[in-house]
């Protein structure tokens, strides 16, 4: 009888302990711009992790785990930023992604990497990847490796000698700023006006005189999306007929929305974009599309594909150890025809790097027109 129930026992025992690993998740920290002037580009991030996620789960999970992913709302604060990526750490994140802002993640991913968790930012900023970190990822490479593309195109494609450039003074804006002054020494190109503005300025009027009476041929625009559109915007009222270059931030959806027709004619290399001539990437627009209502950005994508990462990732590891997993993307290559997920061919290198395909482009009639396939670099 004692054996008898003894066994039973040993047999609810291990009957609770199956229930309770198929009833555990996996937890997602997101830190993200949810308020604040970051709002815009932290919205796209999160929606299309939320579609990741939901996909993934339907599909029964990592491993046979649910995912469970919790936003945490930066407010676009990077000691907000810090202190909630340890709240995402001390509730039990798996894997951390977010910030979106360079001018963040250069401050809270310290703490990640103290933790040793790994983290996938949005953020493009050069110095995120040049600090050491073995826990950062990007998930669209940085400044450094897309500004000789822009300042090729602007010698090469458009023939400009002269360029006006206009940025905003942040971790984002300076990183790019810097190495795109690089690169145009390094192609021959002159800069006769360098304009800077604060993140969430309001009126551009004097920035755009100031490119305006610059004697360039060119103005080459690297601010955040909606002081992108109030640039756009001022420089079409001010009558200013030189052309307007840009990167991924400029020639974004989000940027389109808010300027409207003013957006046409405005050109640029881009990251990642929802008009690439890609069938992946537009199937996951159309589907985000259908769920939310409105066109996804290029932070959309890199959110996206973040997802699947995570997914691809603990899936070759066959485990949820976070040391496992860091080492595991230095160096990784991920095919999108075997891992459809991650929506185009994207590697990463020994410090977290990407590299990957991108575009040159124009906005015509509201859209972007893509003219170019420029590959991995």
């Amino acid at each position: 009888m004692k054996l008898r129930t003894l066994l039973a026992t040993a047999a609810l025992a291990v009957t609770m302990t199956a229930s309770a690993f198929a009833a555990d998740t996996v937890k997602i920290g997101d830190v993200v711009e949810l308020s604040g002037a970051g709002a815009p580009v932290g919205a796209n991030w999160r929606d299309a992790i939320d579609m990741a996620f939901d996909e993934i789960n339907a599909d029964g999970g990592i491993l046979g785990q649910q995912v469970e992913v919790t936003h945490y709302d930066s407010q676009t604060d990077p000691q907000v930023s810090r202190g909630l990526v340890q709240k995402a750490i001390d509730d039990g994140a798996y894997v951390l992604m977010g910030t979106v802002y360079s001018s963040s993640t250069i401050v809270n991913m310290m703490v990640a990497q103290q933790a040793g968790i790994p983290q996938f930012t949005g953020s493009e900023a050069p110095s995120i990847t040049g600090q050491g970190n073995p826990y950062i990822f990007r998930t669209a490479f940085g400044a450094q490796k897309s500004m000789p593309k822009v300042a090729t195109y602007l010698k090469v494609g458009l023939g400009a000698k002269k360029v006006a450039v206009a940025w905003v003074n942040n971790e984002f804006g300076k990183g790019g700023h810097d190495a795109f002054l690089k690169e145009a020494e390094a192609v021959g190109l002159e800069i006769v006006a360098d304009v800077s503005s604060e993140a969430a300025q309001a009126d551009f009027a004097a920035d755009v005189a100031k490119v305006k009476n610059s004697g360039a041929d060119v103005v080459f625009v690297y601010l955040h999306e909606e002081e992108s559109a109030r640039f756009v915007k001022e420089y079409r009222k001010q009558g200013v007929e030189l052309p307007i270059v840009g990167e991924t931030t400029l020639i974004s959806q989000k940027v389109i929305d808010l300027a409207g027709d003013d957006m046409n004619g405005v050109k640029g290399h881009i990251k990642m974009t929802a008009d690439a001539p890609n069938d992946l990437i537009q199937a996951f627009s159309a589907k985000f599309q259908e769920k939310f209502g409105r066109k996804p950005d290029h932070n959309g994508i890199k959110g996206y594909l973040a997802a699947y990462t995570i997914k691809y990732v603990t899936e070759m590891n066959g485990d949820f150890d976070r040391q496992k997993f860091a080492d595991k993307m230095h160096g990784l290559s991920l095919k999108a025809s075997e891992y459809p997920g991650v929506l185009l061919d994207i590697s990463w290198d020994d410090t977290g790097e990407t590299s990957h395909e991108t575009y040159i482009g124009e906005i015509v009639d509201g859209a972007l027109k893509v003219n170019q396939v420029l590959p991995a670099q």
